[in-house]
């Protein structure tokens, strides 16, 4: 091998950093069994949401809320609560608080390995977001409908083998009947007005995000904003939809 192409290959297998300072904190990892049951016929071929509730007395919910706070206050850049939580206690936060919202100077979250399950509906607020790194983190599969509201949005960073509906692992959309409490935003995802009593809609949809096509949860309030969401990527299913054993995933 020519030193050149040694130089090559020691740049294609370095990883930043940040990304090695985060694999060294990891002790263990939260473990998520979606992609598991995929392997086993006898198991349903439609998987059920994550809607564990968040234990808010566990003291990695209490310093998540801390940090936010003082970056607020203090108009920080970078968002990573991972750096400043013990791993063990971060392991027991599995969505993040909805002041997340407050973050308006934030242009960087760095969630890599996190044991997270889902975002808050807030993430929308964050009017300076450019870049989300969720890698690794196996058992968030989707992201909230508002982070389209991010105009600055241009880098991600995602285990798309874990995202409902793509291509690598075929995971199924789970089905969405009735709106679920733990996922409840408080205005509708796409017009952000108050539902105003009326029952919202949910709905799934594939959109670009950053550098990424990802699974994004929808909750509208009405028709017209089911017929104003924008059209997915060439081979994904075409419309807003409402997921279960009917729809298929993209091939290879």
């Amino acid at each position: 091998m020519s030193p050149s192409d040694s130089e090559n290959r020691s740049r294609l297998f370095s990883i930043d950093p940040v990304t090695k300072a985060e694999t060294e904190r990891i002790s263990q990892r939260a473990h998520c069994g979606c992609l598991a049951l995929r392997d086993k016929a006898d198991q349903p071929s439609v998987l059920d949401l994550h809607i564990e509730p968040q234990d808010h007395s566990v003291p990695g919910w209490t310093r998540t809320i801390e940090l936010i706070h003082a970056s607020a206050q203090a108009q920080s850049t970078v968002f990573h609560p991972s750096a400043h939580i013990e791993w063990d206690d971060w392991l027991k936060v599995i969505t993040l608080p909805s002041d997340l919202g407050d973050l308006r100077r934030v242009r960087q979250i760095r969630l890599y390995g996190s044991p997270l399950q889902r975002l808050p509906p807030e993430i929308g607020r964050m009017e300076a977001l450019e870049n989300l790194d969720i890698y690794t983190s196996y058992s968030l599969h989707w992201l909230p409908y508002e982070i389209t509201r991010c105009f600055f949005f241009r880098q991600s960073r995602m285990s798309t083998r874990a995202l409902y509906g793509n291509r690598k692992t075929r995971l199924p959309f789970p089905r969405l009947s009735r709106p679920i409490e733990a996922l409840l935003p408080p205005t509708c995802s796409v017009c952000d007005r108050p539902f105003d009593g009326s029952t919202p809609q949910l709905y799934w949809i594939t959109l670009r995000i950053g550098t990424d096509d990802a699974p994004l949860l929808v909750h509208s309030c009405s028709k017209e904003c089911t017929l104003s969401l924008p059209a997915p990527p060439l081979g994904y299913h075409p419309r807003p939809h409402q997921g279960g054993a009917g729809i298929g995933v993209p091939q290879m």
